[in-house]
Formats: structure tokens, C-alpha cells, sequence
């Protein structure tokens, strides 16, 4: 091995940074040969291929030219640093809900716009003053949600629709859309998909496990794509080239760094165990979080007796949403759990975000 170039190679833990994961996740994957990180060993440390243009782990960092996007419905801001680190150009958020628009504020330079949404007359105007080439966004989906009421006639469900009216009327080449699994047998889904169609774009419908996609959680959601003219189903294969082998444990994120082996999770009734371990994936995290209530007396699954648990803090709920460390979280814990639970897990976002940036690369590179 030639003698360590300090321009060419970083350290396992900035190359951990660049990817947005810990350390200990980078480590399995170099030991698991399917996702095959090209890595050097020197004097017992691991060092990576520090060039931007090329391709690491397969996959290109950095377009030739940055594609620009929108982020409705944007919360708090996951999805958009999501997008960020796969590459994109994140140059405005809109939402409407104002304690997410100041934690937005505080943590991106870009402009977030207080925006309702559900005017797509004003919307429109107001979001084709920045001419995206995409938009992204994760529509509200407690009417269509198995945490929430699965009643899609309550009146938030029809926002999907009105995120795909705005995309058909603004008609960038590419959309990402973000919601719960569940939202695939609904009304309002087929009349999503529609709209898409009538437009001109060619869908990809993905539901991905968050735990499969670099998040140490079990959080399954749906991911329409579209590109203007193009094939369906055209993102399929690199959405699952890099499904992780097995999925993503809490240790394998955050090793021990939380202080402990168990926490509790409300359950939703007391047939479910409520006490879980950091050595499997973190359940759901839901929009709201509550103290160990009195009533729980353990259940036959919990690993060890409730006592011998805690609950989580808001910020150990946003890093098992992978936000970094130095993201600010502002605001009463009610709202700060409900951005943090409604948020499009950081590392999810940038997973979707990576294979639609290989697919734009290599179709450019054909062209």
C-alpha cells in the first residue's frame, strides 16, 4: 500500500460524517461484503476514497450539475436534509405549522415559507417564483395512519391529493412523495396516482422499511417518484440494490452512547410488550410520547421488568430519526415530539434521494 495521502484518504469517523451514519454503522458495512465500501487498511485504520467525483460505494455524491428542490409540507426539516446530503439542492420549505417553521429556521439557511398548503391556487404562485427542477414532500397522514384514525374522510387526507395538484400544475421533471404504507389502500391514493399519470409521469411506488435504509427503526413507508416521460417502475432496481442485509439495531447506530440497554414505548394496548432493547430496531416513532403509565404490570415479551426501563427523551427519539446530534430542537415537548414522530427519517430521506441522484447520473451518462 502506497504511503497515506492525507488529500486522498479520511479517517473512519469523517468518512462516517460524510455518509450522515455513526462510525460503528460504517464499520458494518465494511464487514458485510454485499454493500462493499472500498476501504484501505493502514497501520490498523480504515481510510476511504476522499474524491467527490467519483464513485463511492457505487453511487455518485455530487451531479454535475445540483439538481434544485422544493420541500412541502416540510415540518421540521428531514426530508430536506435528507435530500441535502444525497446531493440535492434543497433552495426553499414550505409549511404551515409555526413551531416546525422556527426549528426549520434555526437549523437551514435556505428560506422557509409559511404556506397553506391546501390553497393550490396560492400555493402554486407562491412556489413557481423558484422554478424547482423537483419537488419533495410527506403529505400529513394521520387520517391514513395505523397510529392514527384510518379514516381518510376526516379531512387531512385530501392534502395528498392537493400535493399532487400542485405538482401537476407547477410540472417539474421530478417529484418525490413521501406517506405511510397504508396510504396505498386508500381513495385518495388512487386519485394521487391519477393525477400523476394524466400529467405525463412515470411512477416508481416503493414501500421501504427505514430499518433496511441505513435507520435503526422499523418504519415502513411509501415513496411515489415521478419523472416526466419516463417509465414506470424506472427506479426499482436501485432502490433495492442497497437494501441493507438485515435491519439496522439501535446499538448498530448509536452503539452504547444512550446509557442503556432497555426503554419503554407506551404500547397501544397492554396485550403488547412495552419495554424493548438498543440490540433491535427502535419501534415506530409516533408523534407523541407518554410517561410509564401506572396501569402497565409488564408483559410475557419484555425483555427485562419495566423498572429496569425508561422512557426516551425527545432527542434520543430525533437521533433513532437519524437527525444529527447538532440539529436544535425548539418548543414544548408535546411539539417537539409531535416534529420529531411526523418527521421523514434523515437517513430514509437520503436513501431515496441517492438512488433517484445514481438513476438522473447514469441516464445523463447514457444521454
Amino acid at each position: 500500500m502506497d504511503t497515506l495521502n492525507k488529500e486522498k484518504y479520511i479517517s473512519l469517523d469523517e468518512a462516517a460524517d460524510y455518509f450522515g451514519i455513526k462510525p460503528v454503522t460504517l464499520r458494518s458495512w465494511i464487514r458485510n461484503p454485499k454493500n462493499e465500501v472500498p476501504a484501505h487498511k493502514i497501520d490498523n485504520n480504515n481510510f476511504f476514497d476522499n474524491k467527490r467525483e467519483e464513485v463511492v460505494n457505487e453511487r455518485k455524491f455530487i451531479m454535475q450539475k445540483k439538481i434544485t428542490c422544493v420541500d412541502l409540507f416540510c415540518g421540521c426539516g428531514g426530508m430536506s436534509l435528507g435530500f441535502i446530503n444525497a446531493g440535492f439542492d434543497i433552495i426553499a420549505g414550505f409549511e404551515n405549522w409555526k413551531p416546525a417553521l422556527k426549528v426549520y429556521k434555526d437549523n437551514f439557511s435556505h428560506p422557509v415559507i409559511e404556506q397553506d398548503l391546501s390553497d393550490v391556487d396560492e400555493a402554486v404562485r407562491s412556489i413557481s417564483k423558484y422554478k424547482p427542477d423537483m419537488i419533495i414532500g410527506g403529505p400529513p397522514c394521520q387520517d391514513f395512519s395505523t397510529a392514527g384514525y384510518q379514516d381518510e374522510s376526516r379531512g387531512r387526507a385530501i392534502l395528498s391529493i392537493r400535493y399532487s395538484e400542485i405538482v401537476c400544475s407547477i410540472k417539474p421533471k421530478y417529484f418525490v412523495m413521501e406517506n405511510v404504507a397504508t396510504i396505498r389502500n386508500t381513495e385518495s391514493f388512487r386519485k394521487v396516482i391519477y393525477n400523476f399519470r394524466k400529467t405525463g409521469y412515470g411512477l416508481t411506488q416503493k414501500i421501504l422499511d427505514a430499518a433496511f435504509c441505513g435507520v435503526p427503526q422499523t418504519r415502513k413507508r411509501m415513496f411515489v417518484i415521478g419523472i416526466l416521460g419516463e417509465q414506470d417502475n424506472f427506479l426499482d432496481d436501485y432502490l433495492e440494490r442497497n437494501l441493507f442485509e438485515k435491519p439496522m439495531t439501535i446499538y448498530d447506530y448509536l452503539g452504547d452512547t444512550l446509557g442503556i440497554e432497555y426503554y419503554f414505548r407506551v404500547p397501544t394496548n397492554y396485550n403488547r410488550r412495552g419495554v424493548f432493547s438498543i440490540y433491535e430496531p427502535s419501534m415506530t416513532i409516533r408523534a407523541v410520547d407518554r410517561p410509564i403509565p401506572s396501569g402497565y404490570k409488564g408483559h410475557r415479551n419484555d425483555p427485562v421488568p419495566v423498572s429496569e426501563s425508561r422512557c426516551l427523551t425527545p432527542k434520543e427519539r430525533s437521533l433513532l430519526q437519524t437527525f444529527p446530534e447538532t440539529f436544535v430542537f425548539t418548543g414544548g415537548k408535546s411539539d417537539m415530539n409531535l416534529m420529531i414522530g411526523n418527521a421523514v427519517p434523515v437517513n430514509l430521506a437520503r436513501y431515496v434521494g441517492t438512488a433517484l441522484s445514481d438513476y438522473i447520473t447514469d441516464m445523463e451518462g447514457k444521454g
